[in-house]
């Protein structure tokens, strides 16, 4: 059942949880996703069928939360997921991010370490405002960000072309958590496909490679695109999450 949330910012979140044992199950959406995905639809199942807490949410801007899309901005949706761990669950939480959800996965790590018991990323995303900025929008195109404050680029995930506004590409460059230490002391896995053109396996080996913690690992999945979400790659973030549990547990 869908209830909401009011955030400390006034923002009206839509979110739906399972009670069950600890360490409970936080998923973290991409950009212009929302709670009604695959993978967060699978998660619940799964957590259900494990009697584990879980709780899935729609940042501002996204789904059913109230909000325009085109006026947040990666700390907006810091805040909101700070706000929906720190209010609707208890104890150490496993945090599931994917694709911008991994971005914000990592922010709450590192602002909520004691809250954190483990985190999976699934073609985790951080950063990638810079990214795009430098080296994916033409000179041209950052000129118009500069004069217009947005640009529109096609995505493949929608008929309507996502809208980057100037304040996503300052907000990003702020929260940006591959410029500066990033340690994970506890259980941390990315998931990878190979085949993603949205996010490309070199991103997934530099965060590997920049964060610091007694347990990392990279899976890469041949032939796996940004979606992540076949039945194969469905069972193995689920496999991935039962590591992760029984690591944090020790």
């Amino acid at each position: 059942m869908t209830e909401y949330l009011m955030t400390p910012q006034g923002h009206r979140l839509a979110f739906n949880r399972l009670p069950g044992h600890s360490p409970g199950i936080v998923f973290l959406g991409g950009f212009k996703s929302d709670m009604q995905g695959s993978k967060a639809s699978f998660l619940h199942d799964w957590a259900a069928a494990q009697g584990r807490a879980f709780l899935r949410f729609d940042y501002s801007g996204h789904g059913q939360s109230s909000g325009a899309f085109d006026e947040g901005c990666i700390g907006d949706w810091r805040d909101d997921a700070r706000a929906a761990v720190e209010t609707l669950t208890t104890g150490p939480q496993v945090l599931v991010g994917s694709s911008m959800g991994g971005w914000i996965a990592l922010l709450l790590a590192r602002e909520l370490p004691a809250r954190v018991a483990g985190l999976v990323g699934i073609a985790a995303a951080p950063d990638f405002t810079e990214r795009t900025w430098t080296e994916e929008l033409t000179e041209t195109q950052r000129a118009q960000v500069r004069t217009h404050g947005r640009i529109e680029r096609p995505s493949d995930y929608a008929e309507a072309p996502y809208v980057f506004t100037r304040r996503l590409f300052e907000d990003g460059a702020r929260q940006a958590v591959l410029t500066r230490p990033l340690a994970l002391p506890f259980p941390a896995r990315f998931l990878q496909g190979t085949a993603d053109t949205d996010v490309p396996p070199a991103v997934a080996l530099a965060l590997l490679t920049h964060a610091s913690g007694p347990d990392l690992r990279l899976t890469l999945v041949k032939g796996a695109d940004h979606r992540f979400s076949g039945p194969d790659e469905l069972a193995l973030i689920a496999a991935t999450l039962d590591e992760v549990l029984e690591h944090a547990a020790r």
